[in-house]
């Protein structure tokens, strides 16, 4: 089941896809799917990166007893800067590095990787996405605190002109801190909207602190596998406010800007912090050997991998995954078990068109290569201080969270009634239908229904059943059917409450 997409960027020890000096070597390179090879989207048609105010560097701070921040940290403001001297600046965590993690270089800022629970706007993709932003009613005015409503009003500015935003973004960074751009991706255009929505996402839910405080911690956590450090922080600070500026030029003020930057503080300083923390405790990131490919279908395997190190995790949970044949290039899966006795993980990938990662692992990966794996992330995942029943819809792949969520209450002992609904276009992509009716045979708690609709609106048939008022809803799979699934269990009297899924917002690709 395919989770959350991001991109990542290097983190020094990927090297190149060949060759002997990386961190692997695959046994093969396979060719780029159709579509797949994209032309490098640095500075090409974008506008020059000098127009524009320039804003200062925002700077980490440390704090006592910390490391001070290594030269990336860009240049000091000059005396007589009055910018430089109202911008205050994001505080450094500095947190020791434990022995057993994996020495890193340097990586880029990669801020696009969305956790759980807070909104994330989906970057174009060459595929059909996953799940994409679900937009909220526009409200007639801006609403919340002084900031929140500076936010929103530059955000409305702006909205017309995303485009030229994200491209002057990348410029201004690409040119003010060259450095950081090998450490990109080659090809720009999977990464190209993610790191600035995700910014302008977190900014515009700066009120809703509880949610953005997790949202921003989960950022924070996975983007460990990046090698992200605190010096990174401050030039991504500084050209997002740049090219807020230019383009917002009809409402910017220094009101506006001491807003954005307390925001982007804010925000920078808990992604900070939560990276420091997490460090003490795991690794970065872990190396998994494929020990079994297993395809199921022309398009879909079932991909069996053995981490180097424990890897803990909770049913209902998704990781992110890097192969060999593309560095630097991330996609999110979903766990296919609950947590295994043997440690072994599964996923079920679908190979899409243009899909450069999953491609290479449906029709390329071999038992004996070897992937790298983020830390997992995700709160679709039972609450086993309940009885309730679970109503389950799984659509295509996204069959894996909902089997993995079975296994997890079958260890537990309970005998909560499960209600699974498989959905598929056709019966040809009904692939582990025979996995999840035997379950069904052994506990006798748990019920299958198989539904196919070519236009994949099975949860429909939903209402046939019930009534579900007592159950927790459980939704995986493409963005059309978690959405009419949500509407369908919400007219069928769950609460929106009792409803999960990974959030609509922050799932971007199926699979590529």
């Amino acid at each position: 089941m395919d989770a959350p997409t991001t991109t990542s960027a290097g983190n020094g020890t990927s090297g190149d896809s060949g060759g002997g000096g990386g961190w692997f070597t695959p046994r093969k390179a396979p060719k780029p799917s159709e579509g797949g090879e994209q032309q490098t989207q640095a500075e090409g048609g974008e506008p020059e990166a000098t127009e524009g105010r320039r804003v200062s560097a925002i700077r980490p701070v440390g704090r006592p007893g910390t490391a001070a921040p290594g030269p990336e940290a860009g240049p000091a403001p000059q005396p007589g800067d009055a910018a430089a001297e109202r911008i205050p600046a994001a505080r450094e965590a500095a947190a020791p590095t434990p022995a057993s993690a994996p020495a890193q270089a340097p990586a880029p800022v990669a801020w696009q990787n969305a956790p759980q629970s807070a909104p994330q706007a989906p970057a174009p993709q060459a595929e059909p996405p996953r799940s994409e932003r679900v937009p909220e009613p526009r409200k007639p005015s801006p609403t919340g605190s002084p900031d929140a409503i500076r936010v929103q009003r530059t955000m409305a500015e702006i909205a017309p002109v995303a485009d030229k935003v994200t491209s002057y973004f990348y410029a201004l960074l690409f040119t003010r801190h060259p450095d950081l751009r090998p450490l990109f991706p080659a090809a720009m255009d999977t990464q190209r909207d993610r790191l600035l929505k995700a910014l302008l996402t977190a900014a515009e839910n700066i009120d809703h602190a509880d949610a953005l405080a997790a949202y921003l911690k989960n950022l924070g956590r996975g983007h460990r596998k990046y090698g992200t450090r605190p010096e990174h922080y401050p030039a991504v600070g500084e050209c997002l406010i740049g090219s807020l500026s230019r383009y917002a030029s009809a409402i910017w003020d220094e009101e506006t800007e001491a807003a954005w930057v307390r925001t982007y503080t804010t925000i920078s300083q808990i992604m900070i912090d939560a990276a420091a923390a997490d460090e003490l405790r795991a690794p970065a990131w872990w190396l998994a050997e494929v020990v079994s490919h297993d395809l199921r279908t022309p398009d879909i395997a079932v991909v069996t991998v053995r981490p180097d190190q424990p890897y803990p995790f909770l049913a209902g949970q998704y990781t992110s995954l890097e192969t060999p044949w593309w560095p630097r290039i991330w996609r999110h899966y979903s766990f296919a078990s609950a947590p295994r006795s043997d440690g072994l993980l599964s996923f079920h990938v679908k190979a899409v068109p243009a899909g450069w990662v999953s491609n290479a692992l449906v029709h390329h990966a071999r038992p004996g290569d070897v992937l790298r794996l983020g830390a997992p992330a995700g709160s679709m995942t039972v609450d086993h201080s309940t009885d309730s029943g679970l109503l389950c819809l799984g659509g295509g792949t996204g069959i894996a969270p909902i089997k993995a969520l079975v296994e997890d209450v079958a260890e537990h002992g309970e005998r909560r009634p499960v209600e699974v609904f498989y959905g598929a276009r056709t019966d040809h992509d009904l692939y582990d239908i025979d996995t999840m009716l035997r379950l069904q045979q052994t506990h006798p708690w748990l019920s299958v229904r198989p539904v196919v609709d070519g236009h994949a609106h099975f949860p429909d048939a939903v209402r046939e059943y019930g009534p579900w008022n007592e159950y927790d809803a459980y939704l995986s799979g493409p963005p059309g059917m978690i959405r009419s699934g949500v509407d369908a269990l919400r007219d069928v009297g769950i609460p929106a409450g009792r409803i999960r899924h990974d959030s609509v917002e922050e799932l971007v690709t199926t699979g590529d």
